[in-house]
Order: C-alpha cells, then sequence, then structure tokens
C-alpha cells in the first residue's frame, strides 16, 4: 500500500522517530512498534494482507469513526487508518494514517 500520512507529526513520527512538537512525545518503544506498524501496511498490496496477522488485531471502527481502521500498536496504542483503492487498470491502495492513539483515554 502507499501510506500518506494525515498530520505531520504522524510523518515525523515514523521517519525521524521523534516529535519537535512535545504535545505528540511518545515513548521509544511505542515508536518503535509504531514504525513496524507502518512498515507491515506498507508491505500489504490490499487490506486482505492484514488479516492473517493476529497481533494486529486489525478491525473496522464504528459509530464516530465510521470508515476507519485500527490496529493495534501495543496493548495501550492503536493506529487509526482510512483506506481508498484508486486506478483504471492497476488498483492502487492508498492508506491515510490518521491518528496514533492511547486507546483507554
Amino acid at each position: 500500500m502507499i501510506v500518506e500520512f494525515d498530520k505531520d507529526y504522524l510523518k515525523e513520527l515514523y521517519e525521524v522517530g521523534k516529535c519537535t512538537n512535545r504535545k505528540y512525545s511518545f515513548q521509544p518503544q511505542v515508536v518503535s512498534k509504531y514504525q513496524k506498524r507502518i512498515d507491515t501496511i506498507m508491505a500489504a498490496t490490499r487490506k486482505e494482507d492484514l488479516f492473517p496477522f493476529r497481533s494486529l488485531n486489525f478491525e473496522a471502527l464504528h459509530g464516530d469513526r465510521e470508515g476507519l481502521f485500527s490496529v493495534r500498536v501495543d496493548a495501550r496504542y492503536r493506529l487509526e487508518f482510512s483506506i481508498r483503492e484508486e486506478g483504471n487498470g492497476q488498483v492502487i491502495t492508498i492508506a491515510c494514517i490518521t491518528e496514533l492513539s492511547n486507546h483507554y483515554k
């Protein structure tokens, strides 16, 4: 999949491993797992490729988060993203990463 980042801090976390904005400071082990999850999403060609990874706990969200999907980063954090497909002949799947959130807040 092609990955787009909805917010600058998400891209910065992935590429640099930390954010300049202290509001989005995460512990190093959370950042490392976040980067691995992004790599896993990038390696997938379609959302069904994520189903076999039980540790991801891939799910479609409901309610006010309808249209989004999530995977677990660790026990407390999840990664939320949307998926869209584009292209005439060959389908290109794009995952737009929207949030890294503490699931229990």
